[in-house]
């Protein structure tokens, strides 16, 4: 019998859901229990494909090629379930579907309303696909009093009563402010969401308590008091300097006991978090550290690489090493040297982005990485711009670039047209495509070449990874680009489209067209960011 936790948030948003129902899941699955994560979302849009990293954050995108929410990213890091196209939905979706249906006539002439309709798509959503799970986790995204969230939120109110007693809780994440001018935290903000939510028919279990200062006692009583929830349902959320903390912290504050408790479930034996506590203990406790200059479009927004960030800790744990991130704007070595913010540091990534702003800055920041034998790691557009400043300065093509940008003389990056898909179909893509969700998709196989530096990383010469990008590096210029010195190391399965290309003769160069971020987990980091960072400590301790 699959039980189902609906965690829903109040007072502000940012209050880190996404890393409540993650660890909860992390938690769930340390006692035994199998899990699965969803998040529904609000907006309009009906996925985040095309949205703007500074609106939305990183995309993520799944193994089947859905573009989904960034908290996916946690919960596949967390539980190391893979998400899937029906782990995430928006109201945009839900809203295209029921319009499609009732244009063909599929509800008979009925009037079409939010209740029953858009309602009962929400509860559809919630409950299907079910694979035999202890536990389905279900994040409402927004904030309890949105007016774009209510539909959801009487979907699950529906939904807990259908269900039937002791088939669901609620959980509800709210915020526990403190004002430095009177010295005290202030329970009324969470009160008054609470409120909100019980107007509306939802009474929480479980109550998790977002604060910057340790909650006494004497508060915590109040608040059950004031929301009727039990003291020991009330949950404190501190602040923790890293994210692979929180799962433990939650333990200690008993989030998973009362989540069983709630359920009528027995909490008698302890979680085994054994291996946490080693991730813990890697990240608090180095044996060195490293300095890693991340040169993309979007750096004021960390939240736009959140996967890349997550992935560079994870080669960090595999290092036993500490990762220090330096954020730089690809702009700034279009007006200043590289050498001015790049010296000294110990590798250099670019990751992928999108559009011409920045990508000048890109290649400059390839070039420098090249010639001074420092570490390279390019992912998606951070290999195209490799691989131009390779064909422009080692192989001499003037006029290289990409079509992306413009018209260029020698176009050794162009958009794809069409490519095969793992069910032997074939994909077709022209400039006059619509954006949202078009691009060349989820997960793709790759050959590696059998002596290459990335076959010996991988420990195999077949691979497969998710790509996110519509244009490619131009095969046609392969040839003459590794006459130059360059190697493609790395090929899709007919040979037409470069997935890797590399340096052999440099010590860590390496670009990749796919994005494997979107792969790397605490507990298996991915082998590219493992022996990037590797490259990287070898590199700190010879200057």
């Amino acid at each position: 019998m699959t039980r189902y936790i609906f965690v829903t948030g109040g007072v502000v948003s940012s209050l880190g859901k996404g890393l409540l129902s993650a660890s909860l899941g992390a938690l769930l699955q340390a006692r035994g229990y199998t899990v699965r994560i969803r998040k529904l979302d609000p907006y309009l849009n009906v996925d985040p494909g095309t949205m703007s990293p500074y609106e939305h954050g990183e995309c993520y995108v799944t193994d089947d090629g859905a573009e989904t929410d960034l908290d996916l990213g946690h919960y596949e890091r967390f539980t190391g379930v893979s998400a899937s196209q029906g782990d995430n939905v928006t109201s945009g979706r839900i809203y295209k579907e029921i319009i499609e249906k009732e244009r063909r006539g599929d509800y008979l002439g009925a009037t079409v309303q939010v209740v029953p309709h858009v309602t009962n798509a929400i509860k559809d959503f919630v409950v299907e696909d079910e694979k035999g799970e202890d536990f389905v986790i279900c994040e409402i995204g927004g904030t309890a009093g949105d007016i774009e969230a209510m539909p959801f939120m009487e979907a699950i109110r529906q939904l807990h009563i259908e269900l039937g007693r002791g088939r669901s809780i609620f959980v509800h994440l709210t915020l526990v402010p403190y004002l430095s001018a009177a010295g005290e935290l202030k329970t009324k903000p969470t009160q008054h969401s609470v409120r909100d939510l019980r107007s509306i028919g939802i009474q929480p279990d479980v109550l998790v308590c977002r604060s910057e200062h340790p909650i006494p006692d004497s508060e915590r009583r109040k608040i059950g008091l004031f929301c009727n929830v039990p003291e020991s349902s009330v949950i404190a959320a501190l602040d923790a300097s890293s994210i692979y903390d929180v799962p433990s912290r939650y333990h200690e504050e008993g989030l998973d006991t009362e989540v069983l408790k709630a359920f009528g479930l027995a909490a008698t034996d302890k979680p085994d978090l054994a291996r946490w506590a080693d991730i813990s203990d890697r990240i608090h406790n180095p044996e060195g550290e490293v300095t890693i200059a991340v040169v993309g479009k979007y750096t004021v927004l960390p939240d736009a690489y959140k996967s890349l960030k997550e992935s560079l800790v994870h080669g960090g744990i595999a290092n036993r090493c500490k990762v220090n991130i330096e954020w730089i704007e690809s702009e700034v070595f279009e007006k200043e040297d590289a050498v001015d913010r790049l010296e000294g540091v110990d590798g250099i990534l670019v990751p992928g982005g999108f559009g011409g702003r920045g990508t000048e800055g890109k290649v400059a920041a390839a070039h420098f990485a090249r010639t001074r034998k420092i570490p390279y790691f390019g992912i998606c557009l951070g290999m195209q711009m490799a691989t131009i400043e390779a064909a422009r300065n080692m192989a001499g093509i003037e006029g290289a670039g990409s079509t992306e940008f413009g018209e260029p003389k020698h176009p050794i990056v162009g958009l794809i047209t069409e490519w095969i898909k793992d069910d032997g179909t074939v994909e077709e893509r022209t400039s006059e495509t619509d954006l949202g969700g078009t691009m060349r998709l989820g997960a793709y196989p790759a050959q590696l070449g059998e002596n290459s530096h990335v076959a010996q990383i991988y420990g195999s010469t077949n691979i497969q990874e998710r790509h996110r990008h519509r244009y490619e590096v131009n095969v046609g210029y392969v040839k003459q680009l590794e006459e130059a010195g360059v190697l493609f190391s790395g090929m899709s399965p007919d040979g037409k489209l470069p997935e890797i290309m590399e340096i052999p003769d440099h010590p860590w160069y390496i670009g990749v067209q796919y994005h494997p971020e979107l792969k790397s987990r605490p507990f298996e980091p991915h082998p590219l960011f493992s022996s990037f960072i590797e490259a990287a400590v070898t590199r700190s301790r010879l200057v």
